[in-house]
């Protein structure tokens, strides 16, 4: 059995778009208005957006602990990604460090989403 999608609900579809495109490579494949996007990462897994219904308080969160993890190959990778974050005007509260075994650099995004970025290859 293999995951092939995720309906990730996001309150700014455009921006959630555009980060995901300039950060993480992903692919618009399909949009309908503002209420949902497809895209998709080139390696066989499909990222659904979804606007969160008007109807939500404003200051909506996902829980604390939840996070969308992405790994890489290289400490390199990490560095560089940390570097890419920045010019994209998106801040890390902490540097990648090491930690559970991996390099990894934990932010977040989008209304508070925790992201990580990992490599293993120590």
């Amino acid at each position: 059995m293999k995951l092939n999608h995720l309906n990730l609900c996001v309150p700014d579809l455009p921006e959630a778009i555009t980060f995901f495109q300039s950060l993480f490579g992903f692919q618009l494949i399909e949009q309908k208005g503002t209420v949902i996007a497809v895209m998709e990462d080139g390696h066989g897994f499909t990222l659904v957006l979804s606007s969160m219904p008007s109807s939500l308080d404003e200051d909506y969160r996902y829980p604390k602990d939840f996070h969308l993890g992405f790994y890489v190959d290289t400490t390199t990778e990490v560095d560089e990604f940390h570097k890419k974050l920045k010019a994209f005007g998106t801040a890390s509260e902490h540097a990648p460090k090491l930690m559970r075994g991996g390099y990894t650099l934990y932010f977040r995004a989008l209304n508070g989403i925790l992201f990580e970025v990992t490599c293993f290859h120590i």
